[in-house]
């Protein structure tokens, strides 16, 4: 996965946005308005930050190398993924696709239902 990969596979999901609210240097996907996926474009290695459940935050981070503490994140929800190739392109999918179902379900009853008409 590169960057652009990435950047069009967080974009397919549904009403998702891009925006960069800490400056040019980091991306940003929110849904309804909250973020489910940071990634800083100037740092030396390929890395995005997704949130994940605490107790499965901490069995990834045991499992792979690549799955750090969240970066400048709060690390008992927030993981940093480093694209290193020792996880495959349907993992990294996985991971991001759990971030922002987290992110989904803490929406408001409405807000959920209108992504809903949106699949």
């Amino acid at each position: 996965m590169d960057i652009e990969s990435l950047r069009d596979y967080c974009l397919s999901k549904p009403a998702v946005e891009e925006t960069f609210p800490f400056g040019v240097e980091t991306l940003v996907y929110k849904v309804g308005g909250k973020i489910f996926l940071i990634c800083s474009l100037n740092s030396d290695s390929f890395q995005f930050n997704v949130k994940c459940d605490p107790e499965k935050a901490i069995e990834l981070r045991e499992r792979y190398d690549c799955v750090q503490p969240g970066y400048h994140m709060n690390k008992k929800h927030w993981n940093t993924i480093v694209v290193d190739g020792s996880a495959n392109n349907s993992l990294l999918k996985e991971w991001i696709d759990d971030s922002y179902d987290l992110i989904v379900a803490s929406l408001p009853a409405k807000a959920r239902e209108q992504l809903k008409g949106k699949k």
